[in-house]
């Protein structure tokens, strides 16, 4: 007889502020926000910030409000993020037979045929801690939704639960569907959630009670399946792969406002090499482009102005030569001077998976030759770290990069910027 499958969710609470906090032993019990790109508006809180500041403010406007309750803020460090995150899924990874990275912060286990789930989970957030300075809340239970669940409940509930909260009880379940608000089910938004209460279903027990046919019909076939995995029936797999990206963007505010035509060339291709990775990432090539760039649009002394331009290429493409070479002479075509841009924005359209596109038989094709070429520059980026070996136009440190003024060291990915103790 099988086993009844067992997930758990181990999530780092508020990632980036934690991240921030492990080489700031002085920020312990200080709150504190992540800016998003430019230092625009706030994209991660400390749990001590959140009664304070919400989610999406600008900081221009809530500078003030940060400095009467003694809030640090931060400019996003992805490199320091990505890291410690790293660090975190390979402890996961060590203590559990299977896992599945959800995002950056997740991560979902496989945790079936294990005797003492709520040891294991009070291990796994003992050892991240200790290893990484990084806490975790770990939740438990018979499918990847009620997992959820229980990971909302150890954090919101953290000091009765020590972190870790396990509901493979049906008591325990049915406590937690009681007493969580249906707002807060995975892949329930607001919108959803208001379509529900309309219907009566306020809380994820009346989810978990509701119809699943029904519930297919009104809304689709994920509603069904969220609501039979709230009431104990497993229908999300571990590593389910999600389908290739359909279309991949890279886009950027500038650090600062550009008038000349020659750094913004610097931004489009530093961009499209930056989507041409993703772009191999998944085994696709491209067909079409779409490069755009804009004024800012809300600074009524700023004169507005936004194009943008198709190009088909003359072959399905991963080659970020070909791509960037397209994009650049579509920006001469958009391009007028006497502006100030304030952003730039790639758009891979057409893609298909390698063997999948069928042209014209006789239609150029990508040159084995590239390929190649674009198997040793991920080869050579993949080990030795993003932009060693790039596009000549595309710069090493420019000047109109993301503005970043208070963005903390890059304590565990840069030598020169390594974390010093010093013994007195």
């Amino acid at each position: 007889m099988s086993k009844a499958p067992v997930f758990a969710l181990i999530d780092c609470n508020s990632f980036y502020a934690s991240c921030e906090r492990v080489f700031r032993p002085d920020l312990a019990k200080v709150p504190i926000v992540v800016l998003s790109n430019n230092d625009g508006c706030v994209i991660a809180r400390s749990y001590d910030a959140k009664p304070f500041v919400k989610m999406g403010e600008p900081y221009f406007q809530i500078k003030h409000k940060l400095k009467q309750h003694g809030i640090v803020a931060f400019s996003s460090n992805y490199a320091l993020y990505g890291d410690m995150s790293e660090r975190v899924m390979t402890l996961i990874e060590s203590m559990v037979p299977a896992v599945e990275v959800y995002s950056i912060d997740e991560a979902f286990a496989d945790l079936t045929g294990i005797a003492d789930l709520d040891q294991l989970g009070r291990r796994i957030r003992s050892q991240v801690l200790r290893c990484t300075g990084i806490p975790v809340g770990v939740g438990i239970a018979g499918t990847k939704t009620l997992a959820k669940l229980a990971n909302h409940t150890a954090k919101r509930l953290q000091a009765q639960t020590g972190g870790v909260v396990n509901i493979c009880d049906p008591f325990k379940r049915d406590w937690v569907l009681r007493n969580t608000a249906v707002s807060e089910v995975w892949g329930v938004g607001r919108r959803l959630s208001t379509h529900f209460e309309g219907m009566g279903i306020k809380t994820a027990m009346d989810l978990a009670k509701a119809d699943p046919w029904m519930l297919r019909k009104k809304f689709s076939v994920v509603v069904e399946k969220t609501a039979r995995e709230l009431a104990g029936t497993p229908c999300l797999e571990l590593d389910e792969p999600d389908p290739p990206k359909q279309e991949i963007c890279c886009s950027r505010m500038f650090g600062k406002r550009l008038q000349a035509l020659a750094p913004i060339k610097e931004a489009v291709a530093t961009y499209m090499m930056r989507a041409s990775e993703k772009l191999r990432a998944q085994g696709s090539v491209c067909k079409k482009i779409r490069v755009s760039i804009r004024t800012g649009m809300f600074n009524p002394e700023e004169a507005k102005y936004a194009n943008g331009v198709l190009v088909e290429l003359p072959y399905p493409t991963d080659d970020v030569r070909l791509l960037t070479k397209a994009a650049v002479d579509a920006l001469e075509r958009v391009f007028r001077p006497g502006f100030n841009y304030s952003k730039a924005e790639v758009l891979l359209m057409n893609l298909s998976q390698r063997g999948q596109y069928t042209g014209d038989l006789f239609a150029a094709a990508q040159p084995a030759e590239a390929s190649r070429v674009m198997m040793v520059l991920d080869q050579i980026n993949e080990r030795w770290g993003r932009g060693t070996l790039r596009s000549a136009s595309v710069p090493v440190d420019p000047d109109w990069g993301m503005r970043r003024e208070m963005m903390s060291r890059s304590y565990t990915t840069r030598l020169d910027q390594l974390w010093r103790v010093s013994c007195t």
